[in-house]
């Protein structure tokens, strides 16, 4: 009999996805997308998305606050808006809630959900409330809308394309292994906290890349590097190299890291949680896109692999030769 935890969380999907999608009208995306497509006419879509939240599974209750919890929960979602280059339009909360949890408690955590729904012009606009018997369970359902012919794909990767990513990356692995552990919480400790619990939707990035037709392919990075390129490679049909090297960490997390004696690469590549945008384009346009994002934005795009025409076959390369990478992004039930 097989196990769960020998299928994995992305075996289970693709176990049970396919009696969902062989009758789906041909126009509407289901899963195996950031969000679900559905056509609202030939010029827009809407796009959709959800995420749970389980106390103890992806957040410590007495290590995060309330208000970074509230808007953390929405962030994840509008996240997945962003990696298909839509605008969020609104939000629906469904949340079961255990006996012992105070009001002082909830005002702060919809605080936190109102804060970023008025910075991000989303409204909550309904959902469901429940007791829990034990843990605290948060579910954000996002609507968005995009321009049809704008949106971008996990399946559109092609070989030869540049992968590239919009931040470091680690820096929330590194906040979780403080929190988990335990460790004195200095400046530098506190930033990579910060980072894993508060992340940033980046929601302007992802329009600006579904306007430029030199981009391919985009997926957000929420389960690590690692995880996330097996997602695009196995949607694409392509196979991918990445350059340990050239993957973006920050000093901070490096500081640490030596401090502490952990893998920073094992870190930056399986961590997960960072929620920057990782995406494909072709050779002769990267630098490019480089150069007018760098522009707009004021921050890097940084290049950190290519794709290659090898099915789902993911390498890793340090110094110019290939080696072992076995270390796995977040799933669930593994």
């Amino acid at each position: 009999m097989i196990k769960l935890s020998d299928l994995g969380e992305f075996g289970l999907i693709k176990r049970f996805s396919q009696q969902f999608l062989q009758d789906l009208p041909g126009e509407i995306t289901g899963i195996g997308d950031d969000c679900a497509i559905i056509p609202l006419n030939n010029k827009e879509a809407l796009l959709y998305t959800t995420d749970m939240l389980i106390e103890d599974r992806h957040f410590v209750r007495d290590k995060i606050t309330s208000y970074d919890l509230g808007q953390k929960s929405l962030a994840v979602n509008l996240s997945d808006i962003a990696a298909m280059g839509g605008n969020p339009k609104s939000a629906y909360l469904s949340i079961g809630i255990p006996a012992n949890i105070e009001l002082e408690w909830l005002d702060e955590f919809f605080r936190g959900i109102k804060d970023l729904c008025l910075q991000t012009r989303t409204y909550l606009l309904g959902g469901d409330t429940t007791k829990s018997p034990e843990s605290l369970i948060i579910n954000i359902g996002v609507i968005g809308i995009a321009k049809l012919s704008k949106i971008k794909r996990r399946s559109t990767a092609h070989p030869g394309d540049i992968i590239c990513i919009t931040d470091v990356v680690g820096d929330s692995g590194g906040g979780l292994k403080i929190l988990l552990n335990n460790l004195p919480l200095d400046n530098d400790a506190v930033y990579l906290v910060g980072r894993h619990n508060c992340p940033k939707a980046q929601i302007e990035e992802g329009k600006w890349f579904s306007e430029r037709e030199e981009v391919n392919a985009m997926i957000d990075v929420s389960d690590g590097i690692e995880s996330d390129i097996h997602r695009l490679m196995e949607s694409s049909n392509v196979g991918a190299e990445i350059e340990i090297n050239t993957v973006p960490i920050s000093k901070i997390l490096r500081k640490l890291s030596e401090k502490y004696n952990w893998n920073v690469h094992e870190i930056a590549l399986s961590g997960g949680e960072d929620y920057c945008l990782m995406l494909t384009i072709p050779e002769e346009y990267v630098d490019g896109i480089i150069s007018k994002y760098e522009i707009k934005f004021k921050k890097p795009l940084y290049k950190i692999g290519k794709i290659t025409g090898l099915t789902g076959k993911l390498t890793f390369i340090k110094d110019g030769k290939i080696i072992d990478f076995n270390k796995h992004g977040f799933d669930h039930f593994k």
